[in-house]
């Protein structure tokens, strides 16, 4: 949000910041396996401190130089920052307990990053009118700061997978041919492009509809309310549900949110959207680490969250590119159609895997 806020402050078009947007995903498409496969190999410690030091040198960038080439480095390093934060925690959280408990410990990941997402857009939002753009990047530096700081006073090993030695000829295609991986694969790559391109279009449609800074981020605050919320029931909803049947109602959620998405004009629908959209695609995330962890090689668990990330950001790349420049010629309600019908093919899809199920 304060990225694209700020380029259009700075002049930058609809398509520049499609642009800027997909650098955060660039760089991770091209490393997330790697990156999988060295936390794997050396445990998930040093590439944590690492990657929250990077995290509060990118995110200071554009308070010093408060310029629009600024952003183009700051979100680069932001995006391959937070690769090894979120493949680092997937591993301790997927190897703390037993598989039994596997669901409910991503859900916990998953509810750790919902009150993230909430406090985030608040701060950012009101730290940009009060204190002006460049400022906001400041405050915003401070909190992985502190993530550091916690990481440093805790002495104990963070838990992680049994190292397993990979095969000679193991490569990344082999994860490709198991059946398991490629469903939640292709699942997954359907919600996060949901998820990631709200946080796009969300910012563009409300400054196109004027919008102020802090409206849109009281909204995009109500989308991680709503996944906050969800993700407090996941402990019940897991054991109630089928795995797959929570992905189904998730993509049939979100896929009708996007087809009303361009008749809201005002705060109030956009808020519920926002809430009902973030119920739907936060209730999804828990459950797709956790069979994506379970259909893992053993010993691969990383490189797999690696893959998933990588797939993910390719496609992130391309999308903000795309959909910058579709907004910009002929407006933003295809966007959105176009996105509800992908995510309305997945529930279809979703649906068999659910009659398949045991």
């Amino acid at each position: 949000m304060t990225t694209t806020l700020y380029a259009l402050r700075l002049g930058a078009s609809e398509f520049d910041t499609g642009v800027l947007m997909s650098l955060f995903a660039l760089l991770p498409a091209l490393l997330s396996v790697s990156a999988g496969r060295l936390i794997d190999r050396a445990g998930p410690r040093r590439p944590l401190a690492l990657a929250f030091g990077s995290l509060a040198l990118a995110a200071s960038l554009p308070f010093f130089f408060p310029y629009l080439e600024t952003l183009y480095v700051s979100t680069s390093l932001l995006g391959v920052s937070f690769m090894y934060v979120h493949i680092a925690m997937n591993s301790v959280f997927g190897a703390h307990g037993s598989p039994e408990q596997r669901a409910m410990n991503f859900s916990w990941l998953a509810l750790g990053f919902s009150v993230s997402n909430s406090i985030g857009p608040l701060v950012a939002g009101y730290a940009i009118e009060w204190l002006g753009h460049s400022r906001a990047f400041g405050v915003l530096a401070i909190f992985p700061v502190i993530a550091l700081i916690l990481l440093w006073w805790r002495k104990r090993p963070l838990p992680r997978p049994v190292h397993v030695p990979l095969p000679k000829h193991a490569g990344v295609l082999d994860l490709l041919r198991i059946p398991g991986l490629q469903q939640t694969f292709w699942v997954s790559l359907l919600l996060a492009t949901g998820w990631d391109l709200y946080t796009f279009l969300i910012p563009l449609y409300g400054a196109r509809i004027g919008l102020s800074p802090a409206s849109i981020g009281i909204i995009l605050s109500t989308f991680a309310v709503a996944t906050l919320t969800v993700r407090t029931a996941m402990p019940l909803l897991i054991k109630k549900l089928k795995q797959w049947t929570v992905i189904f109602c998730a993509l049939c959620i979100s896929g009708t949110c996007y087809l009303a998405f361009p008749l809201a004009q005002s705060v109030p629908p956009l808020l519920l959207l926002s809430f009902v959209l973030g119920l739907g695609l936060g209730s999804a995330q828990p459950v797709i680490m956790s069979l994506l962890y379970a259909a893992s090689p053993p010993g691969r668990q990383g490189e797999a969250v690696g893959l998933r990330t990588s797939l993910l950001n390719g496609s992130h790349t391309m999308i903000p590119l795309a959909s910058g420049a579709a907004s910009t010629a002929v407006g933003m309600a295809p966007v959105f159609w176009v996105l509800a019908a992908a995510l309305l093919c997945g529930a279809w899809f979703a649906r068999r895997q659910v009659k398949s199920a045991p």
